[in-house]
């Protein structure tokens, strides 16, 4: 890992948890998660198991913070973690496809419906879901507007980034595709 790479791994985490703390919540105060979007492009330009582990660690340990879930820090560490090296794993597998914006946003969107699911079932099994919440309404209530969501931001943000990293010869996959 190089300095580079790991100022702009936390560049893309702290403008999510700067996402994730400005938008307003919905649905009892749910929010959807823009660190996991930011991971997502993090994972898609440094495409590499140490910046995945490290991305997911930390933007799990964040969100994790940040969480108005009652009981959700440890939930959201595995659910990083677990997304994290999948989506990696998926993005190694398709390689150059995966840098597409139209590829990466069917991954970001598989993506979190896996960290959604993910998510939900640890809180389930460690904390138990709030009130008389049930998995399946949650699902629909929060997961899924979470996935429109982190898919508009990425169609918006992913570009917008790797314009930027290739005009200025920055080291990544995106600059050697």
């Amino acid at each position: 890992m190089n300095t580079k790479n790991l100022v702009l791994m936390a560049l893309l985490v702290g403008v999510g948890a700067a996402l994730y703390l400005i938008i307003p919540g919905y649905g009892e105060g749910m929010k959807p998660d823009f660190m996991l979007t930011m991971m997502f492009i993090g994972i898609l330009l440094f495409p590499t198991l140490k910046e995945t582990f490290l991305l997911a660690i930390t933007t799990g340990v964040l969100s994790g913070l940040f969480s108005s879930f009652p009981g959700g820090f440890v939930p959201n560490i595995i659910d990083k973690a677990v997304t994290g090296i999948i989506f990696f794993v998926i993005v190694v597998v398709l390689r150059h496809a995966a840098q597409k914006v139209a590829v990466g946003t069917v991954l970001v969107c598989l993506g979190t419906l896996l960290s959604g699911v993910t998510f939900l079932s640890m809180a389930l099994l460690l904390v138990g879901l709030p009130g008389d919440a049930a998995f399946s309404a949650l699902f629909i209530a929060v997961v899924l507007p979470a996935v429109v969501l982190n898919a508009i931001a990425f169609i918006i943000i992913y570009p917008i980034i790797t314009s930027l990293l290739k005009r200025s010869n920055f080291n990544t996959s995106v600059s050697q595709a």
